[in-house]
């Protein structure tokens, strides 16, 4: 059986106040190409379909029309929602779309019920675990722990049950949205770090033939059996080196893995230029670059005046604006951006503690800021749930 492992749509997102419509839209089109002309068997979309809760409807439209064309190829599509999807938002009018082909999975309670699917070699069962918020979903799989490893771990241990039940030489996968350890971040995904704990072990999807993940941007391998498609586009400058792309994947007659990536279409490549204003607008080695998205980091040691429309000239697409001044080696006082790069919300709160006391927290008010950091989180996924 060949499948697309695909994610992170993130309609409706922009990228520096560039709205990226047009080139999702774009995507799309490829998406239902490649399906056409692949001869794909099943499309697979782990979660982020949607940026925000409450999208534009500029970008339920363009959902709305890419489950339209999805269903009337034919072939059938699994989808759950992401942290940033609103779960029941998502899922409204499941039950009818279902009809046309199209299983979307947004309840945990349903994880162990998979979408059956067949080929010649016999059926495989396809599970899908919607983003997992512990705090909302630890009565559900009834555990003690309220962080991701816990709660996946209690669904998968649901998948495995379920599997078992089946005929010999069933094979099986499951969609999942998490941060899987080992993964490569970048600067555009929503941080989802409860308890001090972020990752989820890879050997939590110990048992089925293939985990489609979705929720960090860069296209990865974590094993042979567990992978993450990435974002089809970039949708940060941390991701400009990124080559964005969905995984083609055959599933063989007793579950072995052939995976190639099927490259996304690239509306407009993104550059990240370093140096002073003067040398960035009279390098020739830079014209490859002109017709980018750019972002700058002016190393200038004083603020050039007018910088973007200086910039601009040269590069029509220049985003993004970074000051980093050069400074004498003894120099060493960083700016607050700088020293805040890299940093956690818990870490950033730590060093404040440190700083207006003279000595940084002890482990029981370690403990206190990250369940008022978890608490904040927790509230903020609540109210887009209701809302």
């Amino acid at each position: 059986m060949r499948f697309l492992h695909t994610s992170d749509w993130h309609l409706g997102r922009s990228l520096h106040r560039v709205s990226m419509l047009d080139a999702q839209a774009a995507f799309l089109d490829h998406l239902v190409a490649t399906v056409r002309e692949r001869d794909v068997d099943a499309v697979l979309v782990a979660g982020d379909v949607y940026d925000r809760a409450v999208p534009p409807l500029t970008a339920v439209e363009l959902f709305d029309d890419a489950l339209h064309r999805l269903a009337a190829v034919g072939v059938p599509t699994v989808m759950i929602s992401g942290n940033h999807d609103s779960a029941r938002r998502l899922g409204v009018g499941a039950g009818l779309i279902e009809r046309a082909g199209i299983h979307l999975r947004t309840d945990p309670a349903g994880c162990d019920t998979p979408v059956v699917l067949a080929d010649d070699h016999g059926e495989v069962a396809c599970y899908g675990l919607p983003y997992l918020e512990p705090a909302l979903v630890r009565d559900e799989f009834q555990t003690d722990k309220t962080h991701h490893e816990a709660v996946v771990g209690a669904a998968m241990d649901r998948v495995r049950a379920d599997l078992a039940t089946r005929p010999a030489g069933t094979r099986s996968l499951v969609l999942a949205h998490a941060f899987v350890a080992g993964g490569q971040e970048s600067d555009s995904e929503r941080d989802i770090t409860v308890g001090g704990v972020a990752a989820v072990p890879a050997g939590v999807f110990d048992g089925v033939d293939y985990a489609a993940l979705g929720h960090l941007h860069g296209a990865q391998t974590i094993t042979e059996r567990v992978r993450y498609s990435g974002s089809p586009l970039a949708y940060s400058f941390s991701e400009a080196s990124h080559r964005k792309t969905m995984w083609l994947v055959d599933l063989g007659a007793a579950g072995e893995i052939d995976a190639e990536r099927v490259d996304c279409p690239v509306p407009r490549p993104l550059a990240r230029l370093r140096g002073r204003l003067d040398d960035l607008l009279d390098d020739p080695a830079l014209a490859g670059h002109e017709q980018s998205f750019v972002e700058a980091t002016l190393t200038d040691p004083v603020r050039p005046a007018d910088p973007m429309a200086r910039l601009a000239e040269r590069f029509p697409y220049a985003l993004s604006l970074v000051f980093e001044p050069e400074r004498a080696e003894e120099d060493t006082v960083a700016s607050y951006a700088e020293r805040l790069k890299g940093r956690s919300d818990q870490e950033i709160a730590e060093d404040f503690v440190a700083h207006v006391r003279g000595s940084g927290p002890d482990e029981r008010e370690r403990t206190v800021l990250r369940g008022a950091f978890d608490d904040v989180r927790v509230e903020i996924s609540v109210r887009e749930v209701a809302g």
